[in-house]
C-alpha cells in the first residue's frame, strides 16, 4: 500500500512535532510513509472566505500531488472534511456554471482516499491498540469536522481507550463547539472568546491534565484560552499521545 501523509499547512508550519509523530505512529504499525514535498494548501481557508474559483487551483494541485497514492492520510478533521466534503461540492459547482467536467475528474481519484488519522487506524488498518503508552488522565474533544463532516463518531476514544496508562474521563459538553471555526474567530472573537472560556471550564472540571483532540487548529485555540487562564492543563494531539511508548515516558 502506498500511503501519503497531508501534513497540513497548520501543521507545517506550527506544529511539526504532529506529523513526525504520525510518520513514527504508522511505521511502527508496518506502513511505508512518503511525504510529498510539493503539498500545499488544501484551500479550506479560501473556500472558507468566500473565495472559492480561488480554492480550485490549490484543490487541483492537491490531486497532482497525491495522484497514485493508495491512501492520504492527514492528522486534522478539518482538512480532510476539505477535500472529502467540500471537494465534491466544489467540482459540482463548476458544472453547473458551465465549467466543464475537468474539475470534477482531477479530484475524483483523491478524495474517497483522504483519511483522517484515526479513520484510516480503525477503518483500513483495523487496529486499535496501536502499542502506545501515555501514563496520564486525558479528555477528548471532538472537533466540529471531526465529528459532523467526517462522523469519527468513537474512533478516537476507541484508540484511547487502548492506551496503557491512559486514564479516560469524559468531557462535559463534549460535542459543543470551541470557538475556533477558522475565520470565524476573527470576524467573532468575543463570541469565540467566550466559547473557547467554556470549553476551558467543562475540561478542567474533569480533574484531567491532557486535553486531546484530532486538530491541532482547535488546540491552539484552546490552548491559547488555557495560557491566559494559567490553566494547568495541556492541549496535545491524538497522534502524540498514539505515537507515545513506555521508553519515551521513561526518559
Amino acid at each position: 500500500m502506498r500511503v501519503a501523509l497531508f501534513l497540513t499547512c497548520v501543521n507545517d508550519t506550527l506544529y511539526p512535532d504532529t506529523g513526525r509523530a504520525v510518520v513514527k505512529l504508522l511505521e511502527r504499525l508496518g506502513v511505508d510513509v512518503d511525504f510529498p514535498s510539493g503539498q500545499t494548501c488544501c484551500g479550506q481557508a479560501h473556500y472558507n472566505t468566500g473565495y472559492r474559483h480561488g480554492a480550485e487551483p490549490l484543490a487541483r494541485h492537491f490531486a497532482e500531488v497525491f495522484a497514485g497514492y493508495d491512501a492520504i492520510v492527514t492528522p486534522s478533521g478539518s482538512c480532510g472534511a476539505m477535500v472529502r466534503e467540500l471537494y465534491p461540492r466544489m467540482g459540482a459547482r463548476a458544472r453547473a456554471e458551465g465549467r466543464g467536467e475537468s474539475l470534477t475528474r482531477a479530484l475524483a481519484p483523491v478524495v474517497p482516499k483522504t483519511y483522517e488519522l484515526t479513520e484510516f487506524l480503525v477503518d483500513v488498518l483495523g487496529v486499535t491498540d496501536v502499542g502506545a503508552y501515555y501514563p496520564h488522565k486525558v479528555t477528548y474533544h471532538p472537533t466540529c469536522h471531526g465529528l459532523r463532516s467526517l462522523g469519527l463518531g468513537e474512533r478516537p476514544t476507541r484508540l484511547l481507550a487502548q492506551v496503557r496508562g491512559l486514564e479516560l474521563v469524559e468531557l462535559p459538553g463534549a460535542e459543543e463547539c470551541c470557538g475556533f471555526g477558522g475565520t470565524f474567530s476573527v470576524k467573532n472573537p468575543d463570541v469565540s472568546a467566550a466559547m473557547g472560556l467554556d470549553k476551558v471550564r467543562a475540561a478542567e472540571s474533569t480533574g484531567a491534565g491532557v486535553l486531546c483532540a484530532a486538530d491541532n487548529s482547535c488546540l491552539m485555540h484552546i490552548g491559547g484560552t488555557m495560557t491566559r487562564l494559567r490553566s494547568g492543563m495541556r492541549p496535545v494531539h491524538i497522534a502524540e499521545i498514539l505515537a507515545s511508548t513506555e521508553e519515551e515516558q521513561l526518559t
